[in-house]
Formats: structure tokens, C-alpha cells, sequence
């Protein structure tokens, strides 16, 4: 048993990284499962999965918390905040990046997440706790298992932090005092070094609905995101490595139905490669796991059971943009647009209100007929976060790039467009000498359609691209408060958000010139 003044050293130093005012109703409660650990029975090993359940809780608790919806997406082209008469910082950032250190959001994503890594640090030392009283073959291997899918767990919130912030701190354990950053590179290092590459070894090659615990991380899981990380890198021989270890599992295949993939049925489904577990056990009152207002944030402004807060628009040019191109598929599941009646039956409210988006995220819609009477807007629907779809772009750009064959490239990329109706027979059909022509750019506008809404990835990819300075400063806003809105401002200077004012205040380390190199001590 661990004793209770460990304990408190371990949050006096945690607190370090977790300081502030916080909008969140979650910050205050544990993970479900956890316990103290002074109370850890380590020779029970039937309570060895409850520290990396708690992982999991916090990244549902605190890594879906709303407001990190738009931080990761409204800075592309693409999706704005939605609304001009709430959250002007939100505004700001979608349309002018102006970026406010004090903002609460800011400090509200950089809480959350540091949260999701200190609670997976403590999870690996009851880990190891555990291991020491393995005495089978069994168990230990279960302890493997469980060691991979909290590895995988941390490196996704670290990759969360690099997203937003770009040099963070690398927290190796809850004790540490030094809070100096690392350079992004770096921490990317780090993730692959200490956590991707060992969690492949130690997970399961399976999906992730034939987990022991229904939909956890598995190899595969761990091996999307690492290719995503060396995506950001430019590391394309990695990035074919592992995109092609996942495809030539022959595990996932792309859902055939693009309408269900983001609802119920599509939950768990071939495509799947980790979603965040949400439930409300089938029934309209009672418990309800779910994941604070993740859902109800971009729901419409609506009457009925689908309403929302009307927050995530599409922009009327990308609408544009997509119906140009010829997507009827995906557009009748990405763009949930007002005055209209979905395939369900549910009828949107339009506005004509120009300071209102009239189109909002679809990939976040659950219709009345699979919302239990009683339950709120989203209720029971996973949360996706890797798709096979990405892995299948990824590998096709990583092709392209000269890590494999333009013909493997060329598959793969017509693969996902034969998914969103574009067969032979289609007149916006791309053919493989086409596409041999500008292979780059179509993969490019393919991930935009494909994962448009979806966790920032456009941004990502125009940044990593070098197209953000041009795409993203296309001209001044004419008319100030209109969901029209171009949106202007871009530097590289503003690739990043700030470190929130207030976790400079509370750690002025962070203010050192972060680290260049990986080392044993941060």
C-alpha cells in the first residue's frame, strides 16, 4: 500500500500544471474507478485495469470538454464558431486569429489535457505495483496490455498539447519540478520513443471491438496515431510503415454506409481505430456516461430533441466549394443545414440571421429515433477520433511522397472517393493519370472533404503543407459579422496558441527557451 504523504506530494506537484479558473464541471471529481491510492490493494490484481480506467475517464471528462472543439477547428477555412453573440474570443480566433493569453479556454484545454498525462502517470506506477505481485504468465501479460493502452492515452493528449500550443512541457512524472518546455519536435520524440513504439509491442493486433475491454486501444490504435505524428514530421517512410501495418492487417475496411458512420450504427464499426466510449445504457433516465456538452455545443439551434447551442458552422464558401466537386455523400452527413428535413425526419430550423451559421457539424447529429425519450441531444454515440479513412489518406499521401507506388497511392485514394460516390460512372471522377498529374494537391482537398470538422485537421494540414500563409490570409472581411466571413490574419508566428497567462504566473518556467534535445531530465 502507498501512504497518504506520497500522496499529497504527488497533487502538490501536479498542481503545477493544473491551475486556474476553470469553466469545467468535471475538474473537481475523480475518474469513474479510481481510488486513492494510500487505499491500493496491489496484490488484488482484479483491480488491475481500474488505474488505466480512469485514464480513459479523464480523456472523456476532460479531453472531449466542449470548448476544445473549436480551439482545434475553427482556425481553417473552413468551420467558423458558428454564433457572433457568445464567446468573442472564439471570434476572434476563427477569423482574425487574435489570440488572448488570458482566454479561458486556453488555460480550460491546457488543464485538461496535462490532466489526461498526470493521470497516466499515475496509472503506470500502479502498473508497476501490480506487476510486482504477477505471479502467471497471464497476468503479466494483462499487465502489458494495460501498460500499451495508457501509453497510447498520454501520447494522445501530448499530441492534443502539440496541436494547440506547439512547445509544451513533458511531464515524466507528478513530481517533477522543472516545467521547462520542449520543442514540439522534441516532444514528439518523446511520445513515439516512450509511448507509441513500445504501446504497438505491448497491445493486441485487433480491432478495437475484439479488445478484453470493448473498444480500448489496441496495436493498431497506437500505430494510427504514430503515423500521424510522423505525418507532422514529414517522416513519410514512417508514416507508409505504419499506415501499410494497419491495411495490410485486413482488419478495417471503410464503413459502406457514410450517413450511420457518425451515428449509432457506425459505432465500433470496421472503420473504427479508437473512439472515446459514451452510453446511456439504452434507456432515458438513470445513469449516463457521457462526455459533458461535447455534443450539445455544436448541436442546431432547434426545436425538438435535436437542439443544440448552435456553436461550429461551415462556411457558405466550403458548402460552395463541396457542392462544386460533386459530394452528395458526404455532404448530406457533414452539413446539417437549417430549413431542410434529414433522411431521419428531423427537421432543422433555418435562419436568415447572417451572424448565425445556417449549416452546422452533421458528423455531430443523432437523430430523435435513436436519442432515448429523456435523453439530451448526442446521448449515447461514441466520440470518433481515429478513422481508417485517415490511415488510408495518410498512406496514399506517404506513396505520393515517394515511400511507395503512385498506383498504391492511387488505390488508396480512390478507395475513399468510391466510398463517397465517386465510381467510374461519376462525371467528377478521377482517373489514375489524373491523378498521377497533381497527386499532392487532390489528396490534400480529399482530406479536407473527408475530414472536414474533424479534430483540426485541415489546419493541421495546411500548416504542415506550407499553404496556411496563403489560404488563411485570402483577403479582408467586408462585411464584419457575416457567416461569410474570409478569413485574414495568418503569420507563422500564429501557428500556435499562447502558454495561458495564467499557467506562467503559477510556472514561470515555461517561459524558458524550450529544450532542443530529448534527456533523461525535463
Amino acid at each position: 500500500m502507498k501512504i497518504l504523504k506520497k500522496t499529497i506530494a504527488y497533487m502538490a506537484a501536479a498542481t503545477l500544471l493544473l491551475s486556474g479558473a476553470s469553466c469545467s464541471d468535471f475538474l473537481d471529481k475523480a475518474p469513474e474507478n479510481t481510488f486513492p491510492e494510500e487505499a491500493t490493494d496491489f496484490t488484488d490484481l482484479t483491480n488491475m485495469y481500474q488505474p488505466v480506467s480512469g485514464v480513459y475517464g479523464k480523456l472523456r471528462t476532460g479531453g472531449m470538454h466542449w470548448i476544445g472543439v473549436p480551439l482545434y477547428i475553427v482556425r481553417d477555412d473552413d468551420v467558423w464558431s458558428g454564433r457572433h453573440d457568445d464567446q468573442a474570443d472564439l471570434i476572434n480566433i476563427g477569423e482574425s486569429f487574435i489570440y488572448m493569453d488570458s482566454f479561458w479556454g486556453f488555460n480550460e484545454m491546457w488543464n485538461q489535457n496535462y490532466s489526461i498525462v498526470r493521470v497516466a502517470n499515475g496509472a503506470l506506477d500502479d502498473l508497476a505495483s501490480f506487476r510486482a505481485n504477477c505471479k502467471s504468465d497471464a497476468d503479466l501479460q494483462k499487465n502489458d496490455v494495460y501498460e500499451g493502452e495508457v501509453r497510447f492515452l498520454r501520447a494522445l493528449a501530448y499530441y492534443r498539447l502539440t496541436q494547440l500550443f506547439g512547445d509544451v512541457t513533458i511531464l515524466r512524472n507528478n513530481l517533477q519540478d522543472d516545467l521547462t518546455r520542449s520543442t514540439r519536435d522534441v516532444v514528439y520524440e518523446y511520445m513515439l520513443t516512450e509511448d507509441l513504439l513500445p504501446a504497438i509491442e505491448l497491445l493486441p493486433e485487433v480491432h478495437p471491438r475484439n479488445a478484453e475491454h470493448q473498444g480500448a486501444a489496441t496495436a493498431y490504435t497506437a500505430a494510427a496515431l504514430a503515423a500521424k505524428v510522423y505525418l507532422q514530421l514529414g517522416d513519410y517512410e514512417n508514416v507508409y510503415k505504419w499506415t501499410n501495418y494497419i491495411k495490410s492487417s485486413g482488419i478495417f475496411h471503410l464503413y459502406n454506409d457514410y450517413y450511420n458512420l457518425f451515428k449509432t450504427a457506425g459505432m465500433l464499426c470496421d472503420e473504427s481505430l479508437f473512439e472515446c466510449q459514451i452510453t446511456n445504457f439504452g434507456a432515458g433516465s438513470g445513469d449516463e456516461i457521457r462526455a459533458g456538452e461535447y455534443y450539445v455545443f455544436q448541436g442546431p439551434v432547434n426545436s425538438g430533441v435535436v437542439s443544440g447551442w448552435g456553436f461550429i458552422g461551415y462556411r457558405d464558401e466550403f458548402v460552395e466549394w463541396a457542392e462544386k466537386r460533386g459530394e452528395t455523400v458526404r455532404a448530406e452527413t457533414t452539413f446539417l443545414k437549417g430549413g431542410e428535413t434529414t433522411r431521419s425526419g428531423d427537421h432543422i430550423d433555418g435562419t436568415e440571421n447572417q451572424t448565425a451559421t445556417n449549416c452546422w457539424n452533421g458528423k455531430a447529429y443523432l437523430p430523435t429515433n435513436e436519442t432515448p425519450a429523456g435523453r439530451g441531444y448526442g446521448s449515447g454515440n461514441n466520440i470518433r477520433i481515429l478513422r481508417y479513412a485517415d490511415v488510408l489518406l495518410m498512406y496514399a499521401e506517404a506513396c505520393a511522397r515517394g515511400a511507395g507506388s503512385m498506383s498504391d497511392a492511387f488505390d488508396a485514394f480512390d478507395e475513399v472517393r468510391a466510398r463517397a460516390g465517386f465510381d467510374s460512372a461519376n462525371p467528377h471522377y478521377i482517373s489514375e493519370t489524373e491523378f498521377a498529374a497533381d497527386a499532392i494537391n487532390m489528396i490534400l482537398d480529399e482530406r479536407r472533404m473527408e475530414l472536414a470538422g474533424e479534430w483540426g485537421e485541415r489546419y493541421m494540414d495546411l500548416v504542415r503543407t506550407g499553404q496556411a500563409q496563403t489560404v488563411l490570409n485570402e483577403g479582408a472581411d467586408a462585411t464584419p459579422g457575416d457567416r461569410n466571413v474570409v478569413v485574414n490574419g495568418w503569420s507563422a508566428d500564429k501557428t500556435y496558441y499562447p502558454i495561458p497567462a495564467t499557467q506562467i504566473e503559477n510556472a514561470p518556467a515555461l517561459l524558458n527557451a524550450p529544450l532542443t534535445e530529448l534527456t533523461v531530465q525535463q
